[in-house]
């Protein structure tokens, strides 16, 4: 095996491991999150509580096991929406040119000119501690990143001698999208998959530590950051499960995306 070939797998095994801690971990736990012991306050790893309990007494690891869940489903959800108008309207510039491919051009000039937390925070403002704001500003964001990458990569595809030989044999824009533009694009898309998921956790957790994002009760990779924080000193355990995941997930991303950017 190669070392790319070892590189992608080892990405692949790291997010299996944490999307099955994520899909299954809540219900093989089978402990309510906000379930709240006070006599069980910043207790230690043990049989118990494998990864220690909170300061109100609630279990790290049911904690976890939905905040992976959830960040990892919103993240998915919001770069899979993203994926659909980026590519197409990218392709569609690419593919018409002139005032369609300048006008496409400077709606995503628009939106990378204010920044992408920035425009994440104005839908959140909106509707505080709503997943379907955090939802919706996340894949504004990175819908320009799907555009830019389709338009580059479908000019030298739709210019190739198999593009023109099915365009003359009478083939419409259906086909020719689905036989030539799609498989070309696929390998790079699945790297912007991979990107946008990880480059989105990480707005998530982000807003989640500055008090932002989904708010408490709700388990959250950022949020269980920011409550565990203040007890690093007497309970160092609690704000290291998060912060281990969290670069889990990031790492497997990076590991997985190809060797040289899109």
């Amino acid at each position: 095996m190669s070392g790319a070939s070892a590189r992608r797998a080892t990405g692949l095994a790291l997010l299996a491991a944490v999307g099955a801690f994520a899909l299954l971990g809540p219900a093989l736990v089978g402990i309510d999150p906000a379930r709240q012991v006070l006599a069980d306050s910043l207790a230690p790893p043990g049989a118990a509580h494998p990864l220690g309990a909170d300061v109100l007494g609630r279990s790290v690891l049911a904690r976890l096991a939905h905040a992976a869940r959830l960040s990892l489903g919103l993240a998915l959800a919001s770069a899979l929406t993203a994926a659909i108008p980026g590519v197409l309207l990218g392709v569609l510039a690419a593919w018409r040119g002139g005032a369609a491919d300048r006008a496409l051009s400077m709606l995503a000039d628009a939106t990378m000119a204010i920044p992408g937390l920035l425009l994440v925070l104005l839908f959140a403002a909106v509707a505080p501690g709503r997943q379907v704001a955090l939802y919706v500003g996340l894949a504004l964001v990175l819908w320009v990143e799907w555009f830019r990458v389709a338009r580059a990569a479908s000019r030298p595809v739709l210019a190739g001698d198999a593009v023109q030989a099915s365009r003359l044999l009478g083939f419409g824009p259906g086909y020719l999208l689905r036989r030539h533009v799609l498989p070309a694009l696929a390998p790079m898309l699945a790297a912007m998959l991979a990107l946008g998921t990880a480059q989105a956790v990480l707005a998530l957790a982000a807003l989640g530590f500055i008090g932002v994002g989904l708010q408490p009760p709700v388990a959250e990779l950022g949020a269980m950051m920011t409550e565990y924080l203040p007890h690093w000193h007497e309970a160092p355990w609690l704000i290291a499960a998060p912060v281990a995941l969290l670069v889990l997930v990031v790492l497997g991303m990076m590991l997985l995306s190809p060797d040289e950017a899109p």
